[in-house]
């Protein structure tokens, strides 16, 4: 790595940890999730400097033009109390920082171990009509296939299991029924009362 790229990652990193910090330190939801774009925005420069182009557009494609703009929406339009929210801050604060402290001891260890440091180092370098795209599809499809499918099955038995589980029918909605509306005849519509003619004085 040069000395450029390496300047490069190291602004990144920084970038990224700021805005790590910014999400679970800022008051307000909006600039939390604001924050959170900005981190996968640089998670998505990080992989393009680890040649992953097509996990660093999916995760600005998928992450930050449809989850984030969903978590942007329900914010705004729900009346979130934010008092109500840090009641129990100084209550779980002990916890979460044991729970902070262990997760940061066990990314040292990993960072410092002689796997970690050596990782890397004896690949050898692409080709120049390599295609990250293809060589993942190819992985994906081939190795992992039966792994992905059943991941595909479970997130969809969890999409119909939470429209089932937030699906409520109200006695006072009005609705319409689609197959009555198609089955209607013209003069079920429109009924035709002869009136006789009366002449004016």
């Amino acid at each position: 790595m040069t000395d450029f790229s390496f300047l490069i990652f190291l602004a990144f990193s920084l970038v990224l940890v700021g805005a790590g910090l910014g999400v679970i330190t800022s008051r307000n939801p909006v600039h939390a999730a604001l924050f959170l774009v900005l981190a996968f925005f640089t998670g998505a420069g990080l992989w393009m400097m680890l040649e992953a182009e097509f996990l660093a557009i999916a995760l600005v494609l998928v992450y930050v033009g449809a989850v984030m703009v969903l978590f942007l929406f329900v914010v705004m339009m729900l009346n979130i109390d934010l008092d109500r929210l840090r009641e129990g801050f100084w209550k779980h604060l002990p916890l979460g920082a044991g729970v902070a402290l262990l997760m940061v001891a066990e990314m040292l260890l990993v960072v410092s171990s002689r796997q970690f440091s050596g990782m890397g180092t004896d690949l050898p370098a692409a080709a120049s009509d390599y295609s990250n795209t293809r060589e993942l599809g190819r992985v994906l499809y081939t190795d992992y296939v039966y792994p992905f499918e059943l991941a595909a099955v479970i997130l969809l038995v969890a999409i119909v299991a939470a429209i089932a589980l937030t699906l409520r029918r109200r006695k006072d909605s009005k609705h319409l029924d689609p197959a009555w509306q198609v089955r209607v005849r013209a003069r079920d519509r429109i009924r035709i009362v002869p009136m006789r003619a009366e002449k004016d004085q």
